[in-house]
């Protein structure tokens, strides 16, 4: 097998596999520092940040040609007898002398930057720069352009060009460029053509220093007092992996999380911008019971009693499951609803989509099914009703009065349903709600439950490549706001907390569609149609 040597260690290629150095020292466990270099964009090699010793070893003599001068890491293919030095004086002394020169003419400004504490500016220096500044330290005027979606900080960019390289080879765009030459360059945009398209977000993620900022984030928190927890992006079937970022139950920041399987290291803006929603002064808050023409705020441990009596005696009853819900609490309101009656209806609720797929020249889709787990919820519907009607037929039954009492698991994000629609719901002798916004629906129901919001939630959801992935908690919900999984872990009567681990074990063990999720969930979520690609036909509408 091939071998590479990394400052003495030994690593294996794999047959045919394609390394730069930056990649090879990563897997031996060492770090190259770098500034332009990214694995999702083309290598230029211009930062020079990431210069190393190369050289040859032969695999008979065992005897090792060094090349004279250093070479960049990220344009180095490594192949096999490669060798690698790069924590030598002469590598040393290079870096320090490109984070001087970059020193030069950086502002001292990291006190108001919002870049502050996730630098690579900062981190090199104090890794690789010089022990003693030689330059004198002048005044700075810290120069802003409005370049659309983003905003730059003139003085602070050093030139590494990724944000260039991503509007022409993962968004299409191509707004940014490059003006002047030389120490006088500088990222602009046309005057006609702003940076605005619906990736332009990542441009802030990519840039590593603080000279793009994000309009939405800029002077709002320090990064340090920011926690993150991995969650996934609900407002499109894509299901792009995100870190939510919070302080004190407040979200401040969206970030894409790396996985090559479903988003690589990108999200658009409208998973980045939209967490507001969680903290929407619109939103639903706790439990109210409709009497007498007003509602009436009610104890959640009241409804919790008082509710299943209701509901058996109300009659044929129905479920209607939202494409919001994941795996596991759909399962438990299907579990918990055919306990009561084991006839019951249940049907996926409306599907909301916009438009087509919105597909870029770097691979990425942003899905036209706005929701996030519709395969997921339509598998465990078909489980508990293998022949039910679709949501259109299920609507006219309840227009004629079929059901007794309806329960409507919402959790849209947007508008959903009309007033016809929710006048035909309303036939029933009992309806419950739980969304996260008033509707039609909820304006008559009888019994109202504010759900929770995604970063409020934690579960699983699968997208349209029929990828399962799990997401944690990252805030906890308003006071008497109950998330559906541990409202219907509780309607079971299933003692301890609320575990989602615990029932998607279950929901493996119980569907065979989701048999793969019987083990641990990796980071980058498990492909549910592995082995089994001949039973799982595509569905209408997945990417």
């Amino acid at each position: 097998m091939p071998k590479a040597y990394i400052d003495g260690r030994e690593i294996e290629l794999r047959p045919g596999e394609r390394l730069n150095g930056i990649q090879a020292a990563a897997r031996a466990g060492i770090e190259i520092p770098h500034y332009c270099w990214h694995p999702g964009l083309s290598v230029v090699g211009s930062c020079r940040m990431c210069l190393v010793e190369v050289g040859t070893r032969d695999a008979e003599s065992g005897r090792i040609i060094m090349l004279p001068k250093l070479m960049p890491a990220c344009n180095t293919p490594i192949k096999d007898g490669t060798v690698l030095v790069t924590n030598s004086e002469k590598v040393a002394r290079a870096r320090a002398m490109v984070e001087e020169d970059l020193l030069l003419r950086h502002p001292i400004d990291c006190s108001i930057c919002d870049k502050a504490g996730e630098c690579r500016l900062q981190d090199y220096h104090f890794q690789y720069g010089q022990g003693e500044r030689r330059a004198e330290i002048r005044p700075f005027t810290s120069r802003k352009r409005d370049l659309g979606d983003v905003t730059l900080f003139i003085d602070r960019c050093v030139m590494c060009g990724r944000c260039v390289r991503f509007t022409r080879e993962v968004s299409g765009s191509s707004e940014l460029l490059v003006i002047r030459r030389g120490a006088q360059e500088e990222i602009d945009v046309l005057s006609d053509l702003p940076l605005h398209n619906p990736l332009s977000g990542n441009v802030v993620d990519l840039c590593p220093v603080g000279a793009l900022a994000d309009k939405d984030f800029l002077y709002k928190q320090r990064v340090w007092y920011l926690r993150r927890s991995p969650g996934v992006c609900t407002l499109c079937a894509t299901g792009c992996s995100i870190w939510v970022e919070q302080n004190q139950d407040r979200v401040y920041r969206i970030k894409p999380r790396e996985n090559p399987a479903v988003n690589q290291w990108w999200i658009c803006n409208a998973g980045r911008y939209g967490y507001p929603l969680v903290h929407d002064p619109r939103r639903l808050r706790g439990v109210t019971r409709r009497g007498g023409g007003s509602a009436v705020p009610l104890d959640g441990n009241v409804f919790s009693r008082e509710i299943p009596q209701q509901l058996r005696a109300a009659g044929k009853l129905a479920l209607v499951l939202s494409p919001f819900l994941t795996v596991e609490e759909a399962y438990l309101a299907c579990l918990w609803i055919r306990g009561l009656d084991a006839a019951a209806e249940i049907t996926v609720g409306p599907i909301p989509r916009e438009g087509d797929d919105q597909r870029f020249p770097g691979g990425f889709v942003i899905s036209a099914e706005k929701c996030p787990n519709r395969l997921g919820v339509e598998e465990i519907a078909a489980h508990f009703r293998p022949n039910g009607r679709s949501y259109a037929e299920w609507l006219e039954a309840a227009g004629r009065g079929e059901f007794g009492g309806i329960w409507v698991a919402g959790g849209y994000v947007r508008p959903w349903i009309d007033e016809a629609a929710a006048a035909r719901m309303r036939h029933a002798r009992l309806l419950v709600v739980q969304d996260l916004f008033p509707s039609p629906v909820s304006d008559g129901a009888d019994y109202v439950l504010a759900a929770a919001a995604f970063a409020e939630t934690e579960g699983s959801y699968v997208n349209a490549r029929h990828r399962l992935q799990t997401a944690r908690r990252a805030v906890r919900p308003p006071l008497d706001n109950r998330p559906a999984g541990p409202l219907f872990w509780e309607l079971l009567g299933r003692s301890g907390l609320y575990d989602p681990r615990r029932v998607l074990s279950e929901v493996a063990a119980e569907i065979t569609y989701f048999s793969a999720a019987s083990g641990e969930i990796p980071d980058v979520g498990i492909d549910l149609r592995v082995d089994r690609l001949a039973e799982v036909a595509p569905r209408p509408g997945t990417v």
